[in-house]
């Protein structure tokens, strides 16, 4: 008998690690493939760019060139910048983007939870939170400025308002969305609110909350180079405002690159956070 089954087994077994394998094969393909069309126009873009401006078809004054803007920030980290050193002004705008995006996230998730579940909430405070939804956030950094200084508190401010309003209006919605069956299902079983929330609502809604955060962590960083860019002493908006004021087009690409290459690893920590929390989701590589 133990002959037959294994004889049974084996075969499946087999079957199964070869499909796996086959699987590993094909998504590696399929990375491979994505990675080489990202570095072809990563190629073309930089190439056609560096021709242009060494060629003076383009002006370097205005539009530097990729080879300049390296040197630039090679520069800024064995030389040091006006302000101090590289390392310490892309810490001070890493760590305000950090703070506004984790209160900012839990915040709107906070509030977005609470207004999707309570109907009087959302009546009450809807058309209040809409109404300074429609502020541009910009015209609120000086005020935060004149209120909490030139400090860190101001550019946290900045980018938290940002990054609220993005995420809640996402919890907000996948609160909404939650199939009501699977809910009345729940409580007929005897779910308590929080039972409900932690079972039911909160992993519905788990799929627009983290999508939403691949937007949120850029507006945080935007709000931190935004406020330090109307007022600061430290950080890389400060940089790029002094490049601007001294007439440097390559100070100011090489503070953008920075940010730009900051956003993109923040972003693979989100997929890498989103894959980690709904596996059973494709999400694409």
């Amino acid at each position: 008998m133990k002959t037959q089954a294994n004889s049974l087994a084996n075969p499946v077994s087999v079957e199964v690690v070869s499909r796996k394998a086959e699987l590993k094969k094909a998504a590696f393909r399929l990375r491979a493939r994505n990675l080489s069309l990202q570095l072809l126009v990563f190629v073309v873009l930089m190439g056609s760019w560096q021709y242009l401006s060494s060629q003076k078809i383009i002006d370097p004054f205005f539009f530097s060139s990729p080879k300049d803007i390296v040197k630039h920030i090679w520069t800024w980290a064995v030389d040091g910048t006006t302000a101090g050193p590289l390392w310490l002004q892309f810490w001070v705008t890493f760590e305000e983007t950090v703070l506004s995006f984790i209160l900012g996230g839990i915040f709107g998730i906070i509030f977005g939870y609470a207004l999707g579940v309570n109907e009087l909430l959302s009546v009450v405070l809807g058309p209040y939170i809409k109404m300074i939804n429609a502020i541009p956030r910009v015209v609120l950094v000086p005020i935060f400025i004149l209120w909490f200084g030139l400090g860190m508190p101001s550019k946290v401010a900045s980018g938290l308002v940002l990054t609220f309003f993005i995420v809640f209006f996402n919890a907000f919605q996948g609160v909404r969305e939650v199939d009501r069956n699977l809910v009345n299902n729940a409580l007929l079983l005897g779910a308590s609110k929080g039972q409900l929330a932690r079972h039911v609502i909160i992993p519905s809604a788990l799929t627009w909350i983290l999508s939403s955060l691949h937007s949120s962590f850029g507006f945080a960083l935007i709000g931190a180079v935004v406020g330090e860019f109307v007022g600061a002493t430290q950080g890389l908006g400060y940089l790029i405002a002094q490049s601007q004021g001294a007439f440097d087009t390559t100070g100011v690409f090489a503070g953008m690159l920075i940010l730009s290459v900051t956003a993109l690893i923040a972003d693979w920590g989100v997929s890498k956070l989103e894959k980690r929390f709904i596996a059973w989701r494709y999400v694409r590589k």
